[in-house]
């Protein structure tokens, strides 16, 4: 008669598949593709939107302001603006006060 022998294949099969399947959990949570990573990425896609139009705002006014001061269609107004602020200049009638 033969004695019970615990099923060694068996062991090793049902702990061949735990150990993969905790490995496999971790590396879906926390790997380099996992969901923290990618709730990080979504983030920084967002900001990086927000800093996107924000820049793309700021292109227009630049190219408005530019297209003002340009040979083709010249803004008094502006050239007077930029002329005081960067030149320094002041009209003979105003006073300036420091």
């Amino acid at each position: 008669m033969k004695s019970p022998r615990p099923a060694i294949g068996a062991f090793f099969y049902f702990g061949t598949a735990s150990v993969l399947a905790i490995y496999f959990t971790f590396a879906a949570v926390q790997g380099a593709f996992g969901l923290f990573n990618r709730v990080q990425v979504e983030a920084e896609i967002a900001e990086l939107r927000l800093r996107r139009d924000a820049l793309a705002v700021e292109l227009s006014e630049l190219e408005n302001r530019t297209h003002r001061l340009s040979d083709d269609f010249l803004d008094l107004d502006l050239l007077d603006e930029r002329a005081r602020d960067v030149l320094g200049l002041v009209r003979p009638d105003e006073i300036v006060i420091r």
